[in-house]
């Protein structure tokens, strides 16, 4: 039975990636660990592995395609006593897991509000979504971070964020407490 070899997540929330040279033919002996084909991402690239001994049968994805979805057969190993007329049969299974992705839009639409709530937590004052390295150096800098825009994942206030960020915030609200200090020292 053909083995189709499968597009590799190279990260737990990578759903796309780019195929970018077939290191392997059609019709190459490949065996088990043998280099196929590079893949990559935005942040890493790496090599996919055969994972079965046979012939290389067919390459369903063109060198240089984008956006090829994670699990997607990127092409097809034969076994031993195995021809093209199987190939046939192993990509049909194939493209029925291909329309399941644009079905996947509307279950991608439930993550897109995901995103919404943690701008609205933050401009609700209720929670700050900050780093604990931002949160250290804000307060070191006596910096108020309602008051930080944040360029992290979801708005998160990151150590870039607090580190441009101006102290002017807190001190206005430092200057009114020593004031305070001296007029209850008088009044005794």
């Amino acid at each position: 039975m053909p083995v189709n070899v499968l597009m590799p997540a190279l990260s737990p929330t990578m759903e796309k990636g780019k195929l970018a040279k077939w290191l392997k033919k059609e019709g190459d002996q490949v065996k088990s660990g043998d280099v196929l084909a590079e893949i990559e991402t935005d942040k890493a690239s790496m090599e996919v592995e055969a994972v079965d001994e046979g012939t290389l049968g067919k390459l369903l994805i063109a060198e240089g395609t984008d956006e090829v979805p994670v699990n997607t057969p990127i092409a097809v190993i034969l076994g031993e006593g195995e021809s093209a007329a199987d190939i046939k049969a192993a990509p049909a299974p194939a493209a029925v897991p291909a329309p399941p992705p644009p079905s996947a839009s509307p279950a991608s639409a439930s993550p897109q509000p995901a995103p919404a709530p943690a701008p609205v937590a933050k401009g609700n004052g209720s929670r700050v979504f900050a780093s604990p390295l931002a949160r250290r150096i804000a307060k070191d800098k006596g910096l108020d971070l309602t008051a930080i825009a944040g360029s992290g994942p979801h708005g998160r206030i990151v150590k870039s964020d607090v580190e441009g960020a101006t102290a002017a915030p807190k001190p206005a609200t430092a200057a009114v407490a020593p004031a305070a200090a001296p007029v209850a020292a008088a009044a005794p």
